[in-house]
């Protein structure tokens, strides 16, 4: 399985772009996804995970490391998405287990994501892989 990268630079953000389009159709181009980026670095350990197969990056993975008081320490899950033509390859497992590693190195008491609830294949993978369903998530519009 080919490792998982942090994405350093502005090339890395921008190679990664079209696979985080994928699950954010609303952010417009690579320059719009860097500025994000560089929003959500300043406020939060932000981080951008990959992976490529053949040069090509075929999944990603966003993510930040933060503490709640209701939980302590997580690594919370923004974004995990893996190419149409890649999935049931093991990528997004491979990044899935990068993080819940890389939680446990850094002292997080959970891993945990939100998933849209159109999302039933993602949900299928997600049970798949031990992960289960704890609160529900409310929002409004402000």
């Amino acid at each position: 399985m080919p490792e998982v990268k942090l994405a350093v630079s502005e090339d890395d953000f921008r190679r990664c772009f079209p696979v985080i389009q994928l699950l954010r159709p609303h952010v417009i181009d690579a320059d719009d996804l860097i500025a994000r980026i560089d929003r959500q670095r300043s406020m939060a350990d932000w981080r951008l995970a990959y992976v490529e197969d053949a040069g090509a990056v075929v999944a990603c993975a966003g993510f930040r490391v933060h503490e709640w008081l209701v939980s302590g320490k997580i690594l919370y899950v923004d974004d995990l998405v893996t190419i149409d033509e890649a999935r049931s390859k093991g990528y997004g497992k491979n990044l899935l287990n990068w993080m819940k590693d890389l939680a446990r190195e850094e002292g997080c008491a959970q891993l945990r994501l939100d998933s849209g609830t159109h999302r039933t294949q993602a949900h299928k993978f997600y049970f798949r892989e031990g992960l289960t369903i704890q609160a529900f998530h409310f929002e409004t519009n402000v």
